[in-house]
């Protein structure tokens, strides 16, 4: 049997991004196990949504640095200006269209753009460059298909479904929000289900053990990976790589707390051996199976 997981997120999330190591975890411990829909939200349409509720360049990047005690690389220079979300959803649809096995990819190149560089990426050229740098895609193409029928379509399918959170357990956790009208999932939220009609949520942001005791009680006859004796193997699952984090959550023994030091160690010993590439990204680095 196979678990589905619906995750509603948004590349401009720090919350979201700041998952990545959970979500690493799962899908070691996991693998194929797991079907996951990606749901984006689109939290904000115009850049004048976040100005009206105050943000600010310098408040956006000031807020990074409560985020890294959670691990995901950071670089909090102000951008020239608040930005909306709206562009980078669709070109995640965009993607999902035209090139589907691209579809993780194009997401997380988008969250490394938008928490670890200045781009502004409501603006489509700013989008082009970081689809640019994703192999398999076609950046002329995907942004010449924002606006597309198909994408509109997609994105607001997305949209409605991720603003359906009112009356759930999601709402009782004081997860969701509120910024547009219906009450809507935060990111990340997972929604879990089996083929049987079984469903758990856990809404807004989570330690990885809560989504570890969902998927426990949704399957108990799921095989459950123990963590890899290091990083090498978890990153030949990851042809995107991963962060220090990530791989230092993987790493882990069941509640034990990662070990960041010791991965970045054992990754480095890796990486003198070339084993291993390293990429600076933000104050860390995304680690890859050298080629």
């Amino acid at each position: 049997m196979t678990v589905s997981i619906t995750h509603f997120t948004d590349p401009g999330c720090p919350w979201a991004y700041s998952a990545g190591p959970a979500l690493a975890v799962l899908r070691w411990r996991y693998g194929t196990q797991l079907e996951w829909r990606l749901v984006t939200i689109g939290l904000t349409e115009r850049a004048e949504q976040y100005l009206e509720r105050g943000y600010t360049p310098a408040m956006m990047a000031r807020s990074q640095l409560s985020f890294r005690r959670y691990g995901m690389p950071f670089a909090p220079d102000p951008k020239a200006r608040v930005g909306a979300t709206a562009r980078m959803c669709r070109a995640i649809h965009a993607t999902r269209l035209a090139a589907p096995e691209r579809e993780w990819a194009v997401f997380r190149a988008l969250q490394f753009a938008q928490f670890t560089s200045p781009r502004v990426l409501d603006e489509d050229e700013s989008v082009r460059e970081v689809l640019a740098e994703v192999d398999g895609v076609d950046a002329d193409a995907l942004i010449g298909a924002l606006d597309s029928a198909e994408v509109t379509s997609a994105y607001e399918a997305d949209r409605a479904e991720s603003r359906t959170a009112a009356g759930g357990p999601t709402e009782l956790q004081g997860k969701t929000a509120q910024t547009d009208g219906p009450v809507r999932f935060t990111a990340p939220s997972l929604l879990f289900a089996t083929d049987a009609g079984r469903r758990l949520e856990a809404g807004g942001f989570q330690p990885v053990e809560a989504y570890d005791v969902c998927l426990a009680n949704l399957d108990p006859a799921l095989d459950r990976a123990a963590p890899p004796d290091g990083p090498l193997p978890a990153l030949e699952r990851e042809p995107e790589g991963l962060t220090t984090a990530e791989v230092a959550a993987v790493l882990t023994a069941g509640n034990d707390a990662p070990d960041p030091v010791a991965a970045e160690e054992a990754l480095l010993d890796l990486a003198a051996a070339g084993a291993v590439r390293r990429r600076a990204v933000g104050n860390d680095a995304v680690w890859t199976v050298a080629p």
